[in-house]
């Protein structure tokens, strides 16, 4: 966290700086440029692993594809050198089943060395005890919002500065450790943005102008943001609240407008539930804005994707794919919300439980709002 940047916004209030207890962290960068990361990755912890000194491994790839494609090779490799010592590789990624997720914390057998395949989630969230190496590979997934085509993309892009030294760093957790970053110096001065773009600047701004507006602010344009997001997005997300029907043609918000701005919800979605329920529908429509609402609930796990595939055909509707995420939670419902019945039919059990829980809170707003719970007679 930039603490300078939030002092100076607040009227440059005094900060208090709390040392933390890390220990010094080498850092080698790569003498030509990488091309292809996922190989420079592999070259680079084999190196490490064939070295006699201890300590696990930590690389730093951008998503769950390029995990995977990691893990292989690094087996595969492994595999055409007798002389290697054990290696145990595991991947971790958010869409990975919990049982998976938590090998990463169970100790390596004695005698073998542990080399862990992150994706930016091991950055800040989670800290491992023993990493003593980490490979950067100098990319991360990023969020980043069109405002012409109005959509949401996670595309790859070079991390930050910043990034690169919080990656460097998870390193100097347990001891001093290494830090191999598979870019140039000079790409890191002078290619590397200092600080990631604020997210503020990057996403879709419909949830917030509507929060803004139901707080009172009349004029967004001028409204001080520590960080302002791009014009054009707050005007496309006002016009998008304008066709929704929670602002009028002045930009001042609707009754229907301060009623969507009760729900922790994208507006369209707000708008979905709050006219389900005067078109008798709401008991569907708020189990599929529930489904919305967490990360893809199919798991395709590796090896097993022509079977996984095939279970999820049986869930298959047709007409709509939310129809399908609305069929397979009234299938969990029927099956007593089983964690068995996921696994058995590659469901994320922990996505599923969440997913109750959101429906949950939504259905408390709705009563507080007093939008009527109704069943559609068709289902």
């Amino acid at each position: 966290m930039d603490s300078s940047k939030f002092a100076t916004f607040f009227g440059n209030v005094p900060t208090f700086t709390i040392p933390g207890r890390t220990f010094p962290v080498e850092t080698f960068y790569a003498k030509n440029v990488c091309e292809d990361y996922v190989d420079g990755a592999v070259k680079q912890a084999l190196q490490i692993h064939l070295q006699p000194d201890d300590g696990d491994i930590l690389i730093f790839m951008p998503g769950q594809e390029d995990i995977e494609v990691t893990c292989e090779v690094l087996t595969e490799r492994l595999g055409d050198l007798d002389t290697a010592p054990p290696l145990t590789v595991l991947p971790i990624y958010s869409q990975l089943p919990a049982d998976l997720q938590a090998k990463i914390f169970q100790r390596a057998p004695p005698g073998q060395r542990k080399c862990i395949v992150a994706t930016n989630i091991a950055e800040t969230s989670l800290t491992v005890d023993g990493i003593m190496y980490v490979i950067d590979c100098g990319y991360c997934k990023l969020k980043v919002y069109n405002p012409r085509i109005g959509m949401d993309a996670l595309q790859i892009y070079p991390v930050s500065q910043a990034n690169a030294r919080q990656r460097a760093g998870r390193a100097g957790r347990t001891g001093p450790g290494k830090a191999f970053c598979l870019y140039t110096q000079r790409q890191f001065l002078h290619e590397l943005l200092p600080a990631t773009v604020p997210e503020i600047q990057r996403t879709n701004l419909a949830n917030t102008v509507l929060l803004l507006k139901s707080l009172g602010v009349e004029d967004l344009l001028a409204f001080h943001f520590m960080d302002p997001p791009p014009q054009d997005t707050i005007l496309n997300s006002m016009y998008q609240l304008w066709i929704l029907g929670a602002l009028d043609g002045t930009g001042a918000l609707t009754p229907l407008g301060r009623q969507m701005a009760e729900f922790p919800l994208d507006p369209p979605q707000c708008h979905m539930l709050i006219v389900s329920a005067e078109m008798g529908c709401s008991a569907e429509v708020l189990i599929i804005v529930s489904m919305l609402s967490v990360p893809s609930v199919f798991y395709r796990p590796q090896g097993r994707e022509e079977e996984s595939d095939a279970v999820k055909e049986k869930f298959q509707v047709p007409e709509s794919d939310h129809l399908t995420l609305l069929h397979l939670y009234n299938q969990w419902k029927s099956n007593k919300y089983s964690s068995s019945w996921c696994t058995e039919h590659f469901v994320h059990a922990k996505a599923m439980r969440k997913v109750r829980e959101v429906r949950q809170q939504l259905k408390d707003i709705m009563q507080q709002q007093r939008l009527p719970l109704v069943a559609s007679a068709s289902t």
